[in-house]
């Protein structure tokens, strides 16, 4: 049985985008030649990231270029907005050539044409967006007909097979990556802004390649919505399959990601979740940063796959229950192309119609002072003697054996080990959490909420049973597996197969990790559940420290990272989202800095959505799901966004964050900080 048909029959025509949900499995792609470093399943997972320099700055972007590759990158792309960037890319290849770097050198087009046949033959690899190579961008929407839209498509074929040609004979490679916030006019008009128009966006031109046997494609579906992104990765990979196509390899990133912690959360819940599906053969991770840091990042998400078929325990497709559903290791009770949040009933403030909800870990924490809690977002105030919180203020606090010394605001709910529980005075405002042993015993139980700590393997049919006649319970999914995302996603459909709505947090613990391993894993694990629309809370077990002091600094960066991957994930908007491109050649003003500002004045806009694009490329098009955008449209000239509509054309960048403040203020969303 030929490659091609082994996947046609993997895939079918179900929900199946992978090989297996339930164990680690690399999708297998064809081998894609960039230069000496070739892409794809029977390769190392690639690194890449993108130049910031003016790419007519020969001497910069050589220099630039080699600490990028020296900080882990195997790809370096260079912006070609016109011919002559594309033909002074001949000269960075050469400078980098006498200097002893190899690196294959990527072209990336949008809107001309002739600077991608130019750069076709002088570089290994050139990307091209198929939302405006060839068409440009009106925001009209046209009523095509069958013959009218053909002749859209014969237009696209006339305008794209010079490229194609060109590839062929130099050995070229060539990215199709499409962007979410660009599809054309024409895409838009007849599949909607959606996953599918970002495929079939895609699918137009890579017919065409095929057509001609042209093979040396790599795709991308990058999208700044975490959501988005992955469902439109997952349908291309069934549409693929489905049409019969190859199994092309896949560059993953999220766009605009943003900076900082936000920045490396963002792209690993998106990122992140598709290479727990084994999809992705190489990573570019989006940050408004100097390039140099994106590579280290990206590698830390593909690093933590290079082993984990031989370290993960294999998830059993069914449960070892006689009277249990069971399904083999691809079917899934959900859609994966299109959000939908697991079905649940309300307990409490879990569940239901609430936004997931975040637990703090003060178990190994003496809450004793009213500073014990100021990490976790609630502050108290001793002159009115009253407390205040903020928007990352945490729901509950988990004190496993040690309760609070005082009583704790009314923001903010306490959860002790339900024999801790049992012995308090205080039965009404605390909650107790229960393993199953204790669950199932005879033992008291609070009269509104419990919780309820369990893995895969503890779902017995008496305990399926009991949990769904329990109305006051919450749900704790944790396992050991180091497969955690795939081994909880499994047990969630287990509850959805079980018709069991009780709502559940998901519970991760990571051990001696570095800061920023910690936000990656954790957003991964997370965030990839979340995505799925699993999941009703958050508690992220602090690691095994002795002393207090460490522990409350932990506390303070776990819980911001649990605010964090609700935020990215879309399902608990809690902060100013900032949807920020990571600069290139093409920007046209001090993107870290004017960021750094826009945040500086807005960050205490909850749930506002900014975008700051460096150039009109990227924007308004890649902003697509900000409330408002900063877009560089000139020297020292900035264009301001609502939405997708240019408010103010020419506005000196001097004053532009002031014009743009006052948009806000137009409209209503705009208030003062508070001082805590």
């Amino acid at each position: 049985m030929s490659t091609t048909q082994t996947l046609n029959n993997l895939i079918e025509n179900g929900n199946r985008y992978a090989n297996s949900l339930t164990e680690y499995s690399r999708r297998k792609t064809i081998t894609v030649n960039v230069g000496d470093v070739p892409m794809g399943s029977h390769y190392p997972i690639r690194v890449q990231s993108m130049t910031t320099i003016d790419t007519l700055d020969t001497i910069g972007s050589v220099e630039q270029t080699i600490r990028m590759v020296e900080s882990g990158c195997e790809y370096v792309r260079i912006t070609a907005p016109s011919v002559k960037e594309a033909q002074n890319l001949d000269n960075i290849r050469k400078e980098l050539r006498v200097r002893g770097y190899s690196v294959p050198l990527v072209a990336d087009i949008h809107f001309t044409p002739n600077a991608a046949e130019l750069a076709a033959r002088l570089v290994e690899k050139v990307r091209i967006n198929p939302g405006n190579y060839a068409d440009k961008k009106r925001f009209e929407t046209i009523d095509y007909t069958e013959i009218g839209y053909q002749v859209e498509l014969d237009r696209i074929r006339d305008k794209f097979l010079p490229l194609v040609n060109i590839c062929k004979e130099y050995g070229t490679a060539m990215r199709i990556g499409t962007n979410h916030g660009s599809l054309s006019d024409r895409i838009l008009s007849r599949y909607g802004d959606t996953p599918l128009g970002m495929v079939e966006s895609a699918l137009e031109f890579l017919r065409i390649c095929e057509d001609e046997n042209y093979f040396n494609i790599v795709l991308s579906m990058k999208a700044s919505n975490t959501q988005v992104m992955v469902e439109a990765y997952r349908l291309l990979c069934k549409k693929l399959n489905e049409e019969g196509l190859k199994a092309y390899p896949l560059h993953l990133g999220v766009t605009e990601a943003g900076e900082g912690e936000d920045g490396r959360i963002k792209s690993a819940v998106g990122i992140g979740t598709l290479l727990e599906d084994g999809l992705g053969d190489t990573v570019r991770v989006s940050l408004t940063e100097d390039p140099e840091f994106e590579a280290p990042v990206a590698k830390a998400l593909i690093d933590r796959y290079s082993n984990r078929k031989e370290k993960s325990t294999i998830i059993p497709n069914f449960i070892q229950h006689s009277q249990l559903i069971t399904h083999n290791s691809f079917d899934s009770p959900i859609n994966p192309f299109q959000y939908f949040r697991r079905s649940t009933h309300e307990v409490a403030n879990f569940g239901g119609h609430n936004v997931p909800r975040v637990i703090a870990d003060y178990s190994q924490i003496e809450v004793s002072e009213h500073e014990d809690l100021k990490t976790i977002g609630h502050f108290y105030l001793p002159l009115p003697d009253k407390w205040t919180m903020n928007d990352l203020g945490a729901d509950y606090i988990y004190t496993a054996k040690n309760p609070a010394k005082y009583m704790l605001p009314m923001g903010l709910k306490e959860i002790l080990d339900a024999s801790v529980w049992a012995e308090q005075s205080d039965k009404v405002n605390k909650f107790p959490l229960f393993n199953i042993e204790a669950y199932q015993a005879n033992t008291e139980k609070h009269e509104t909420l419990n919780f309820l700590s369990i893995s895969l393997t503890d779902l017995t049919e008496e305990l399926i049973q009991t949990i769904k006649t329990d109305k006051r319970l919450v749900l704790v999914v944790e396992t050991s597996n180091e497969h955690a995302m795939p081994a909880l996603r499994r047990l969630f459909f287990e509850l959805i197969n079980q018709e069991i709505t009780t709502p559940a947090v998901i519970l991760r613990k990571y051990e001696n990790l570095p800061e920023s391993d910690f936000q990656l894993f954790s957003a991964t694990d997370c965030g990839g559940l979340l995505i799925d629309g699993f999941g009703d809370g958050i508690l992220l077990k602090l690691p095994d420290l002795s002393e207090k002091a460490e522990l409350i600094a932990k506390s303070k960066s776990y819980n911001s990272t649990a605010f964090g991957i609700l935020q990215a994930a879309r399902t608990r908007m809690s902060k100013t989202e900032y949807i920020s491109c990571p600069s290139c050649g093409r920007t046209l003003f001090d993107l870290q800095e004017t960021t750094a500002l826009i945040r500086k004045r807005t960050e205490h806009l909850k749930g506002v959505k900014i975008g700051i694009m460096g150039c009109i490329v990227n924007g308004p098009g890649e902003m697509a799901d900000a409330d408002y955008g900063y877009v560089g449209v000139g020297k020292d000239k900035i264009a301001l966004y609502r939405g997708q509509n240019v408010v103010k054309k020419s506005v000196h960048a001097d004053n532009a964050v002031n014009e743009l403040i006052e948009i806000i203020k137009e409209d209503g969303v705009w208030f003062e900080p508070a001082n805590i």
